[in-house]
């Protein structure tokens, strides 16, 4: 039998996803450190801060978490909610990240590349966690065969979530696609067994502790037995029963497409162990991070949004881990006037700008409430 031909996802005009000059002209990254070296955000544009880290740290991250945008074709924003008398339309609005594409094509080939790039970043029993929707998971993950092979594919985890059911002559959609990917098909993985309450018909019958096969001298099953050890549950299936953030959740920050903390404290725990490096080239909310800085593990964050850089520095003030901007040549981009701003506020010598102050404060705000 003659071994598999390789499937490819292809697309008109298609580069290569290792393109070098592509990440040139994205200029540099400013770099945000915390005094105990729990972790690092670099500010810029992901490509050229992947091309920095791939030549300083390849092979050292357990876990890389992608949470990138889901071809939507809009802009996502931020609405401040102070003056909520206001109608919605009139209240303050900050960009967040622009989500408009020329073409899916457009939308893969950036995708693409990023991936390429945190893949030489992970160590060989680190994982990568892709997390899109059931629009593009399936182009993605024809795609992540191609660039770690598919003997690298590990699982597709569905996360299950409630949520306002919307008016549509269609069964509502409920979940998300996290594809999890090894470096490294042969060697051991980074793995901490998860576990799932028992069943109430499995408690019912033998309680709480662990059963114990017991075979007859044929070979076969005949019976079970109970032991006096405490059963630790069900290994962790791959269906995540895990509620999104409700409106006036302690965790919510406003920026949207933020994910749960009970999310990536479940990757984070079964896929890494404490003192490793997680990295997420789309730190957006930041909830990686506070995830990764709670467990004992280190994180590196990359965004280019302001609003990002503002919400991850109030975030991770709020967990006692302030983040000093790093003497580094400004950004040479072509920035709104609002990352200007902010950039020149932090080479001013402030260690976090007023924005992340004020922020810091309506997290402080939120949790008093």
């Amino acid at each position: 039998m003659r071994p598999d031909r390789p499937i490819l996802l292809s697309w008109q005009g298609r580069s290569s996803l290792d393109d070098g000059a592509a990440a040139s002209a994205h200029g540099s990254v400013e770099l945000h450190r915390s005094a105990c070296g729990a972790g690092r955000y670099l500010f810029g544009d992901n490509l050229a801060a992947l091309d920095e880290l791939r030549q300083e740290e390849r092979g050292t991250v357990a876990l890389v978490y992608m949470d990138p945008p889901f071809h939507t074709n809009r802009v996502h924003e931020l609405v401040e909610t102070g003056d909520r008398s206001a109608p919605k339309s009139a209240r303050e609005r900050k960009t967040a990240f622009d989500d408009r594409w020329e073409d899916r094509a457009s939308y893969l080939e950036s995708l693409g590349r990023r991936i390429t790039r945190a893949r030489d970043l992970l160590a060989p029993h680190g994982s990568m966690v892709v997390h899109v929707d059931p629009k593009t998971s399936h182009y993605v993950k024809v795609m992540c065969d191609e660039i770690f092979g598919e003997e690298c594919f590990a699982s597709e985890i569905v996360w299950r979530y409630r949520r306002w059911p919307s008016k549509t002559p269609n069964f509502q959609r409920v979940h998300d696609v996290l594809l999890r990917y090894r470096k490294d098909a042969k060697a051991k993985p980074r793995w901490n067994q998860a576990y799932e309450p028992l069943a109430a018909s499995t408690r019912a019958v033998w309680g709480d502790t662990k059963q114990r096969a017991v075979f007859a001298e044929n070979g076969h099953r005949s019976k079970s037995s109970v032991t006096e050890e405490a059963s630790l549950g069900v290994p962790m299936g791959d269906v995540w029963e895990i509620g999104v953030l409700a409106p006036m959740s302690r965790e919510r920050t406003g920026y949207p497409s933020q994910k749960p903390l009970a999310l990536l404290d479940r990757l984070v725990t079964a896929l890494t162990d404490p003192g490793d490096t997680v990295l997420d080239p789309y730190a957006g909310s930041g909830t990686t991070l506070v995830s990764a800085a709670r467990l004992g593990r280190k994180f590196v964050g990359l965004d280019a949004s302001t609003l990002s850089l503002e919400t991850c520095l109030a975030r991770l003030a709020a967990e006692g881990l302030p983040l000093v901007r790093e003497a580094k040549e400004p950004l040479e981009t072509n920035a709104p006037a609002s990352e200007t701003r902010l950039r020149a506020a932090l080479t001013a010598g402030s260690s976090q700008p007023d924005a992340p102050k004020k922020a810091s404060e309506r997290v402080a705000r939120k949790r008093s409430a």
